[in-house]
């Protein structure tokens, strides 16, 4: 990996934490993401305008179908994933979220694909489930096990999202030649689109976004979209199996930030799982 892919992407991982860390303090439902679509679309389109003028974007029926499909699949995660915060703690959903999805992309490759069982996919699977135990598996209270238990569903299926999203755009970038910054911005706009009915009978939340939360959402609007350009734009350079497991190493950084900022419990248990997490997303980007 080189010095510049390696750049974009833990760049790409600092910010990504951070905005999850902004979306936790919310606890956003529909309006709210509806409202981050939005201020993305308008801050992101000067630029796209930019590179328009300069030629450097063509406009494809790949871009509208790869763009629709994403917009689909990353409506699905923000919502299962903002749900999610909104039941548990950052520092089990956010590492069970980003560690789900190599171990479903793997599964995936193994069973439909006809890739071989190797040793190193063997010992990064049971790293990521070892972690994912760790996190889940250890609490004697009874409460407690109901909300890690709600945070392993909403984790683990954000992780299945994460993973279609991630195959569909990786595509779109690499085979098709699709520019990052017009994908996601076409993508955020198909998302404005589609949610728009849905948050029509919903002024009163809008309202209360916009008054509570209108800073943080011109920041997740801002650094959202750029975290996921900088990853599509390191797998312009470097294959999927490289970027994945760097990028992942935002998942330390967000139960870090769980444990501190919102004073969750076990963090140091939590650390260290996600440490074995992110250890099994390394082997199997290396098998």
């Amino acid at each position: 990996m080189s010095f510049y892919v390696l750049a974009l992407v833990l760049t790409a991982a600092i910010l990504h934490a951070c905005w999850n860390l902004l979306a936790k303090k919310t606890q956003g439902r529909i309006p709210f993401i509806w409202l981050v679509y939005c201020v993305s679309s308008i801050v992101y389109l000067p630029i796209v305008l930019f590179q328009i003028n300069r030629g450097e974007v063509i406009w494809s029926q790949a871009l509208s179908w790869f763009s629709l499909s994403s917009s689909v699949l990353h409506l699905a995660y923000y919502t299962v994933l903002q749900k999610g915060y909104r039941s548990a703690d950052l520092s089990v959903v956010y590492p069970l979220a980003r560690g789900s999805g190599p171990l479903f992309s793997s599964v995936a490759a193994i069973l439909f694909l006809g890739e071989r069982l190797s040793l190193l996919t063997t010992l990064g699977l049971l790293l990521i489930i070892a972690g994912v135990l760790l996190i889940t598996g250890l609490s004697l209270k009874k409460e407690e096990n109901g909300k890690i238990a709600t945070g392993l569903i909403y984790g683990v299926l954000t992780g299945l999202f994460i993973a279609l999203y991630t195959i569909n755009d990786t595509i779109a970038v690499k085979f098709y030649a699709v520019s990052p910054l017009t994908l996601t911005l076409e993508t955020n706009l198909f998302g404005a689109i589609i949610l728009f009915p849905f948050i029509v009978s919903q002024k009163e939340e809008l309202k209360r976004a916009v008054n509570m939360h209108k800073w943080t959402i011109v920041a997740i609007a801002v650094l959202s979209p750029a975290a996921y350009i900088l990853v599509l734009e390191a797998l312009k350079h470097a294959p999927l199996t490289v970027v994945a497991p760097a990028r992942e190493t935002s998942i330390l950084l967000g139960v870090f930030m769980g444990s501190r900022v919102f004073n969750e419990k076990h963090g140091k248990r939590r650390l260290v799982a996600s440490a074995l997490i992110l250890c099994g997303i390394i082997a199997l980007g290396l098998s």
